[in-house]
């Protein structure tokens, strides 16, 4: 099977950004737009308290959404966590797992990660597993081990399970800087990953590519035979900006 033979996926990660209001008009944005997007399959990820504004909001339009975070527990004493069943809930589709900012912040082990992972798919969610190198890491050549201990955990979940999740590789020191890998460092680092992916009976996974991507450069990354869409911070928060990279042809 070919690139074009996986479906591209633009997701936005709004980050801890929103509010009743700004969401409302955000979405209906998104709504109204989202047929610009032509094939490209269309994801939100919000923050827990909006996910029945982004339900009510989406439910009857081609656009997902999804949740930022999710718990590798089922239910039970843990003040904080949600629930994969209980993103299920709200409709919701996707979970992100071990986002950049979670590893860091909040201390994330890549097995936790794929705890994660495992656990929204036990509950039919969809994981978007989240891996990538920091500047020093690239400085010391280092890329290539730091991702594929990240991937080493979710590897093990099998073939049956990689076949149902997402991988998105963000580059950390791309993220917000407004520095982006070249197409060719991204597509670097995707081969990389798809080759470990096939290895392990999964080389039709998608593998979006994270790191201040925009409408400006969506096009010559979506063109790289292994980048097969985006994670989007900033520019998911614009529904034009956002739209306009979904819709990126070369």
């Amino acid at each position: 099977m070919n690139h074009h033979t996986r479906r591209r996926l633009v997701m936005g990660n709004w980050k801890m950004h929103g509010s009743l209001a700004a969401n409302a008009a955000l979405l209906d944005g998104l709504a109204a737009g989202a047929m610009r997007a032509g094939e490209t399959q269309l994801a939100v990820c919000v923050p827990f308290p909006y996910l029945a504004q982004a339900q009510a909001a989406l439910a009857g339009t081609p656009i997902s959404w999804g949740a930022q975070d999710v718990s590798v527990h089922t239910q039970g004493a843990y003040t904080g966590e949600v629930a994969p069943a209980m993103l299920a809930d709200f409709g919701v589709t996707w979970a992100l797992c071990g986002h950049s900012e979670r590893r860091a912040l909040h201390g994330e082990s890549s097995d936790l990660v794929a705890a994660k992972a495992a656990s929204a798919l036990a509950a039919g969610l969809t994981p978007v597993v989240c891996v990538g190198e920091t500047l020093a890491d690239r400085d010391a050549d280092q890329v290539e081990r730091v991702i594929g201990e990240q991937l080493a955990p979710v590897l093990a979940l099998g073939a049956e399970a990689l076949a149902r999740l997402v991988i998105a590789y963000e580059p950390v020191w791309a993220i917000g800087t407004g520095r982006t890998a070249t197409p060719e460092q991204a597509q670097a680092v995707h081969a990389f990953i798809r080759a470990a992916l096939a290895q392990h009976g999964a080389g039709q996974t998608r593998i979006l590519y994270g790191g201040s991507v925009k409408a400006a450069n969506a096009a010559s990354l979506f063109a790289q035979p292994d980048i097969d869409g985006a994670l989007v911070g900033g520019a998911s928060l614009v529904a034009d900006e956002f739209l306009n990279i979904a819709a990126a042809v070369a």
